[in-house]
């Protein structure tokens, strides 16, 4: 299969290249290249985005987020390419339930230009199939270079062997979130390549784990120390305090 992967020098990107190269004929686009040429082109993997939820500049994200997600979409859907593409869960917000039917509530521009494309997506059904997929915390291999964007996991690895202390927000025992190693994100995708439904699914691991545990796991590892310290300002009336992925239809259409 020709796959086209957009963002294959980012986290997702990097990680689905590596799995992919040995059995598909892969094509990689980045931001900034010139647009990509779909001859051929089996499915596309759109992985490319400006990912962090502090970005403010809202006008860059849509038209990196949204204008050229549009443009690509309306593109496979006149090839008939199969489509894939990286959502988020950030959508559903503040919210403490998360079937992918269930309200949203997006609370930052990245957040908001991820449900605007999955609504786009499914106001304009197309004939060619179209899958979404909303990513709970994703970590993992190659994330070291999205520095305040990477999971705790990456963060407090890297404060620890840095500086021998691991920052941890106050409450952070009461701040729960579902985990989801980048390897399981990968295999999901590789999955749907054999499906022949469009929609949106969650990937994530159905169960949570408190960033207090995440610290000492890593803190115990390490033999360092956590110091506490206050959620800034700019997070406190978007941060996620609770996130677990309702995977029901995921496993159904899986057959798991």
């Amino acid at each position: 299969m020709k796959i086209l992967i957009t963002g294959y020098r980012g986290f997702i990107g990097q990680n689905a290249v590596n799995a992919l190269k040995d059995a598909h004929d892969l094509v990689m686009f980045e931001w900034g290249d010139r647009y990509p040429d779909l001859t051929g082109i089996d499915c596309v993997m759109h992985f490319g985005a400006i990912s962090a939820t502090t970005e403010r500049n809202v006008e860059k994200i849509m038209i990196q987020n949204y204008d050229f997600s549009v443009l690509l979409y309306q593109y496979c859907a006149r090839e008939n390419i199969a489509f894939q593409y990286s959502s988020s869960a950030s959508v559903y917000g503040l919210n403490k339930s998360f079937a992918e039917t269930d309200p949203v509530d997006p609370r930052t521009p990245y957040a908001w230009s991820k449900y605007m494309f999955d609504k786009y997506v499914t106001d304009h059904s197309t004939q060619n199939i179209v899958q979404g997929f909303r990513y709970f915390n994703v970590y993992g291999p190659h994330e070291e270079h999205k520095g305040s964007q990477a999971s705790p996991y990456q963060q407090f690895k890297k404060q620890a062997i840095e500086t021998g202390v691991i920052k941890l927000f106050k409450g952070s025992e009461s701040f729960f979130r579902d985990f989801v190693p980048v390897e399981t994100v990968i295999d999901t995708h590789i999955k749907f390549l054999k499906v022949s439904e469009s929609g949106i699914w969650n990937i994530g691991t159905g169960t949570v784990k408190s960033f207090q545990e995440v610290a000492e796991e890593i803190a115990s590892l390490y033999n360092v120390r956590i110091e506490y310290i206050d959620m800034p300002d700019n997070l406190k009336s978007s941060y996620q305090t609770y996130t677990k992925a309702d995977l029901t239809k995921l496993n159904r259409t899986l057959g798991l």
